[in-house]
Order: structure tokens, then C-alpha cells, then sequence
């Protein structure tokens, strides 16, 4: 099997600005170098006075490399900002509506070495490097892969219900996005360690497989303390290999975080599981300098008043509930991660779904995670709250591999296969090419 090449959707808008440093060939252009201006005109692309369907700037020797200019990352969430990011490969335009969208065509591995290095800080343990690597080209080429097509439930939105959930359906003009809805990709200047390139290369081919096919591997920041299962933030359907995982290799007793009172004891608690308490040090070669910027992950709160997160619910739902009287769970995965919520106005109730759903409509960005519990305080005379207060665990959708305490795991001296068997249970490693 060759290395397959990836289309990576990397930015929209309604002109691109591109650095080209070397020479590409674009149409009858040969040797196209320097600062290009693109702008969308009536449904086509306008460059240097013409106007085409797409343009495709080709790289003309493997030094070649294309700076596009304001990329935005992290987009809704409250790390987003803006950078200049550079790739390798060709960069494909075209117009979508009134805007233009920039599409990289790279092939998987050199993809990946930015994957990782965009994810996490380039300095990580060798070893997590390795599994996350692993599980990023698993992840990749079980959206690519015939045999792995998913049943495409569709999300609802009646009355009194919306259910939605945010995967690969949603890109339709390329593979993958390159932020956090697929996986961070950021570029060349982020896969320039030599470190990084040799631990992928180390795994080059290598995926998880699992009864005759490959594992829609997941990831996220930090599951705390329970791994979470497919079902409860995608579609209606579970893998083997994806079920909770206390993230702990020793038998540690919980209460049942998918019922109300244990979801309680447990985010109110601090247990020592691997993401508990990672070393500073652990934490500063996993995370890049703006997610060091989010210290509070394994326990968090949030506190609103009730104008507040009325505010924030009728900004982000689109739907005006007036003032919030209760925010009720209605069912929670095994980690606690809440995929069903009542919310109660004096205006409005809706339920709304799923996890990542919930995280939108209760926060301006993004709440860490839905594995919350909901405290109401200092009632008015007519009972409705004036404060709420949302204690909660982890950081993620929480599926998968677990990527602070992969990190401990390995800062502990554990491989990157023991790492894999610890969080995709069953999952063995296959080398593809």
C-alpha cells in the first residue's frame, strides 16, 4: 500500500492572501513565487485579473512551501486567535458561495508529523508521541477507508428537542479540518522537530485494528478521571474499543457517573487517576503555550447570574428561553459527560444534545466539558435563581485516549503500545505500508 495523500480544508474567507516561497506551477503558470492576492468574484476565483473555477498551486521541488496569512485556530473556543501558518505540498482553491476555501493535498505522514506537533508541545515523551501518532493515522484513514463507513443517523430538531452532533459528515468539499473538529493541523513551522519526525516515523503505516478493521481511534484533552463512550458524543453506536476507561491501572472503585447522586460524588471529588495531578513539567512538553493557559482542567467551575446565562443560551441557541429556571440532566454517559439537558425558561423548555451541543449553548466559547453537575443559588421571590454555578470534570469530549494521562503514563516510563492497550481495550497495532 502506497502512502495515501489528504485533503485538509484550512481556512475560508473572502480573499486569501498566499506566500509562496519557491517556485509553483499554477494553470499555464509555471513558476508562480511570491505574495499572491486572491479574491472570490461572482462564484470564481479573481487572480492577477482573471478569473477561474479553482486554482491548484503545485510545489515544483519538495523545499516549496505556502504561507497562508490570518488563519484563524481554536475557532469558538477560548484559546481562539488568529496566526500565519506555512505548508508543505499543494494548496487548492476554489469559491464556496461568496467566500474562497483553501484546501492542502499532502500526503498522510507528513500530515501527521504536524498533526502531533500541533496538538501537543513538540517535547513530549518519545514514547506518547508515538501512541498519539498512532492513533491519529487510525483515526485518519478510518474516515478514508471504504469498509469503515458509519450508519448515518441523522441529528433531530422538533419543538421541544434538538440533538446534535459534529463529526466527519460535515465536511463534504475535503477530508478533514485542520482545527479542533478534526485535528489540530498547523503546518510546517509546526513539524519542523526533528524529535517529532523520527517518533512518527518510527510508527509510519501503524494503526489500531480491531476485529478485521480499523479503529475510529479518539482523543481528547483530559478525560477526568473516566474515558467516555462513542455513543454519547457522535452517533448511536458503540465500538469495543471505545468504552469507559478508569484512567488508572490499578482497580479503583467509582460510583456510577451516569446516574445524578455519583456523577455528584465523583466531580466534587479529586481522585488520583493518571490526569489527576500531571507534573508541571509533564504539562509543559504535552501542551502548546496557549493551552498552558488552561490550568484548571481535571475540576473546573464556571459561575453566571441569571441575566447572564440567559444571555448566553438565547446568543447561542438562536432561541430566547427568557429567564432560566432550571437546567435539568436528563441522561449521562458512563463518565459522566451529560448528552441530554433540560433547559427551563419562563418563555421556553427545550432538551438539547449532544455533548459538544451542551458545551455550546451554556458558555460564550465553549465549557470544558458536559461532565458537570448544575448548582443553583440565591432564589428571588418568585423562586427563579440568580446565580448559577456549574462544577465540572475534564477537558473534551473525553473518548479515547486521554492525552494528559497518556502523558503521565509515559513520563512514568510506560511504552507507547502499553499506552494504546490501556485506553483502546482489545485494539491491537497493524501496519499498513
Amino acid at each position: 500500500m502506497n502512502i495515501p495523500e489528504i485533503h485538509v480544508g484550512i481556512m475560508s474567507a473572502p480573499a486569501l492572501r498566499l506566500t509562496l516561497s519557491g517556485h509553483f506551477s499554477c494553470g499555464d503558470s509555471s513558476h508562480v513565487t511570491g505574495t499572491v492576492q486572491l479574491t472570490e468574484s461572482d462564484g470564481k476565483v479573481l487572480y492577477g485579473g482573471n478569473t477561474s473555477e479553482h486554482l491548484t498551486f503545485t510545489p515544483l521541488s519538495p523545499e516549496c512551501t505556502v504561507t497562508l496569512h490570518d488563519v484563524t485556530i481554536g475557532l469558538e473556543f477560548h484559546w481562539q486567535r488568529h496566526e500565519d501558518q506555512t505548508f508543505r505540498g499543494a494548496m487548492h482553491i476554489f469559491p464556496v458561495g461568496n467566500r474562497l476555501q483553501a484546501v492542502n493535498i499532502i500526503d498522510i505522514e507528513s500530515y501527521l508529523t504536524s498533526v502531533v506537533s500541533s496538538e501537543m508541545n513538540a517535547r513530549a515523551c518519545t514514547e506518547f508521541i508515538k501512541a498519539h501518532a498512532i492513533i491519529s493515522r487510525s483515526w485518519l484513514m478510518a474516515q478514508l477507508h471504504p469498509d469503515n463507513s458509519l450508519s448515518r443517523h441523522r441529528c433531530s430538531e422538533t419543538d421541544s428537542e434538538i440533538v446534535r452532533w459534529y463529526d466527519r459528515e460535515a465536511h463534504s468539499l475535503y477530508h478533514v479540518c485542520a482545527d479542533d473538529h478534526c485535528q489540530r493541523y498547523q503546518g510546517y513551522q509546526k513539524a519542523s522537530s526533528p524529535h517529532v519526525a523520527d517518533a512518527v516515523a518510527a510508527t509510519a503505516g501503524m494503526v489500531l485494528w480491531h476485529d478485521g478493521l480499523l479503529c475510529d481511534a479518539r482523543f481528547s484533552k483530559c478525560c477526568g478521571g473516566v474515558t467516555e463512550r462513542f455513543s454519547t458524543c457522535w452517533q448511536p453506536v458503540d465500538y469495543p474499543y471505545l468504552e469507559a476507561v478508569t484512567d488508572t491501572l490499578c482497580h479503583m472503585p467509582h460510583p456510577d457517573l451516569a446516574e445524578e447522586k455519583g456523577a455528584a460524588e465523583w466531580i466534587g471529588s479529586h481522585p488520583d487517576t493518571f490526569c489527576s495531578d500531571p507534573p508541571r513539567e509533564v504539562l509543559s512538553t504535552v501542551l502548546n503555550d496557549y493551552d498552558l493557559e488552561t490550568p484548571d482542567f481535571y475540576r473546573w467551575q464556571v459561575e453566571y447570574s441569571d441575566e447572564e446565562l440567559a444571555g448566553i443560551i438565547r446568543s447561542r441557541t438562536g432561541k430566547d428561553f427568557g429567564r432560566i429556571l432550571s437546567l435539568t440532566p436528563l441522561h449521562r454517559g458512563l463518565s459522566g459527560r451529560i448528552d441530554r439537558l433540560e433547559i427551563k425558561g419562563t418563555r421556553l423548555s427545550m432538551t438539547i444534545g449532544k455533548e459538544l451541543e451542551i458545551r455550546r449553548s451554556l458558555s460564550p466559547t465553549h465549557l470544558y466539558s458536559s461532565a458537570f453537575t448544575v448548582h443553583p443559588s440565591d432564589y428571588d421571590p418568585q423562586g427563579a435563581p440568580l446565580r448559577w454555578l456549574l462544577r465540572g470534570a475534564g477537558w473534551g469530549h473525553g473518548v479515547g485516549l486521554c492525552q494528559i494521562g497518556a502523558a503521565v503514563m509515559a513520563h512514568r516510563g510506560y511504552t507507547y503500545d502499553r499506552i494504546l492497550s490501556h485506553y483502546f481495550r482489545g485494539a491491537h497495532i497493524k501496519k499498513l505500508y
